[in-house]
C-alpha cells in the first residue's frame, strides 16, 4: 500500500496578523456574545477566511444567549457551530473553544473588530487598483477609455468610503517606494504620434487649439521634445514648416540625441487626416498609461502592511488627482467643437475619439527605440 507522503509545512504560509486578530475577536464574542453590540463597522465580508466570515455571521444571526445560562451550558455555542457549518462544513467544536482561549481581553472587542476593518480597507483597495490597472491594459474592451475611467470612478468611491471610516488627520505620506511609470514598446503608437507630427507641421493653426495635449503625453522623448517646437511656434506666430520646426529643434538640443537633420525633415513630410484625430490617439494612450499606472501605485500603498489607513487615503487620492488632471484634458479634447475653416471636412464627433483616417500614405518614420 502506497504511504501518504507527509505534508511539507515549511510550505504553509504563516498565519498573517490579521488571522490572529479575528480569532482573538471571535473568542471575545463565543465568549461573551453580548459585546457583539459593541463591534461596530463590520460584516462576515470583512474576515479573511471563509471559516471566520462563517462564524461571525453565525453569531450575528442569533439572538445572544443570557450571560447567566452561557456560563452554565454549551447550548448556544452548538447553535453557533451548527449555522456556521452550513457556509464552513469544516468547522468543529474544538476550534470554537480553541477562539475562546486564545483571546487576551474580551472587553477589547471593538479594537479588534477596527483593526479587521482597516485590514478589510486595505484588501478592499487592492482589489480596486487590480481592476483599474487590468483594464486600462486590456486590449479587448471596444471602448478603453470608458472602462478605465468607471473602474477609476469605483476606486474613488472605495477611497472616499475608507475615508469616511478613518477619516484622515494629519501625517506623513505612504512610505512605500512607488514603482516606476511603464512604457512598453508600442510600434503604432509611435507610428500616430509621428504621424501627429507630420500633419501638425501641414496645418499649424490647428496646433494653437490643441491645448489639451501636451509633451508628457508622448510615448518618444523626440515625438515629446517636437510636440514642443511646435507649440513653441505657433506660440511665437512663427511661419512653421519642416525647416522651421528643424531650426527649433536644433535650439531645443534634440538633434543631440543621434537623429539627423535629413530623417527629421523625413518624419515631418507626408500629412494624413488632421492633427486633432492623432492628438486625440496619443492623449488616449496617456490616458490609459496614466490609469495603469496610478492603480500600480494605489496597489502598491494597499499591498504595504506598515501603511495606515490615513496614508491609504492621502496617498491614494494625490494618485487619483494626477489621473483625474489627464481625465480633464481628455474630456476637453473629446468634447464638441466645430472644424477648422481651413480644412472642410474633419468634423469633430460629439464625446467619442474620430474614426481614423486611411492610412494609405504615412511619413517616412524615424523608428528610435524608447
Amino acid at each position: 500500500m502506497p504511504r501518504t507522503p507527509e505534508p511539507d509545512l515549511a510550505s504553509i504560509p504563516t498565519p498573517q496578523p490579521v488571522f490572529h486578530v479575528e480569532q482573538a475577536l471571535l473568542g471575545a464574542l463565543l465568549l461573551e456574545p453580548q459585546r457583539l453590540a459593541d463591534v461596530t463597522g463590520i460584516g462576515p465580508d470583512a474576515f479573511s477566511t471563509a471559516a471566520h466570515a462563517a462564524l461571525f455571521g453565525a453569531i450575528r444571526s442569533l439572538p445572544a444567549p443570557d450571560p447567566v445560562e452561557h456560563t452554565k451550558n454549551t447550548k448556544w455555542l452548538d447553535a453557533v457551530l451548527t449555522t456556521a457549518r452550513e457556509q464552513a462544513r469544516g468547522l468543529s467544536a474544538s476550534y470554537l473553544h480553541s477562539l475562546i482561549q486564545v483571546c487576551p481581553r474580551p472587553q477589547h472587542a471593538p479594537v479588534y473588530a477596527r483593526m479587521i476593518e482597516a485590514e478589510h480597507s486595505r484588501r478592499r483597495l487592492a482589489t480596486a487598483a487590480q481592476r483599474l490597472t487590468h483594464t486600462a491594459r486590456d486590449t479587448s474592451l471596444p471602448q478603453r477609455v470608458a472602462a478605465t475611467l468607471h473602474e477609476a470612478d469605483a476606486l474613488t468611491t472605495v477611497v472616499d468610503d475608507i475615508a469616511a471610516r478613518f477619516p484622515p488627520h494629519a501625517g506623513s505620506l505612504p512610505r512605500t517606494a512607488v514603482p516606476p511609470p511603464t512604457a512598453p514598446h508600442d510600434e503604432e503608437a509611435t507610428e500616430e504620434e509621428q504621424l501627429l507630427l507630420a500633419t501638425a507641421t501641414a496645418y499649424s493653426s490647428g496646433v494653437e487649439q490643441m491645448r489639451w495635449l501636451t509633451p508628457d503625453d508622448f510615448t518618444h522623448p523626440l515625438h515629446a521634445g517636437l510636440w514642443q517646437c511646435l507649440t513653441t511656434l505657433t506660440r511665437r506666430r512663427t511661419p512653421v514648416d519642416p525647416v522651421t520646426v528643424l531650426w527649433e529643434a536644433q535650439q531645443q538640443s534634440l538633434l543631440g540625441t543621434g537623429t539627423e537633420p535629413r530623417e527629421l525633415l523625413a518624419l515631418l513630410a507626408g500629412p494624413v487626416g488632421s492633427p486633432e484625430h492623432w492628438g486625440e490617439r496619443v492623449l488616449e494612450r496617456a490616458v490609459l498609461g496614466t490609469a495603469h499606472h496610478v492603480g500600480r501605485r494605489i496597489e502598491a500603498f494597499a499591498n504595504d502592511p506598515a501603511t495606515t489607513p490615513y496614508q491609504l487615503v492621502i496617498g491614494s487620492r494625490r494618485a487619483l488627482a494626477d489621473l483625474s488632471a489627464v481625465r480633464t484634458r481628455w474630456q476637453h479634447a473629446t468634447s464638441f467643437s466645430p472644424a477648422p475653416a481651413n480644412r472642410p471636412g474633419l468634423a469633430r464627433a460629439t464625446g467619442v475619439p474620430r474614426a481614423g483616417p486611411p492610412r494609405a500614405t504615412a511619413p517616412s518614420a524615424v523608428r528610435s527605440s524608447r
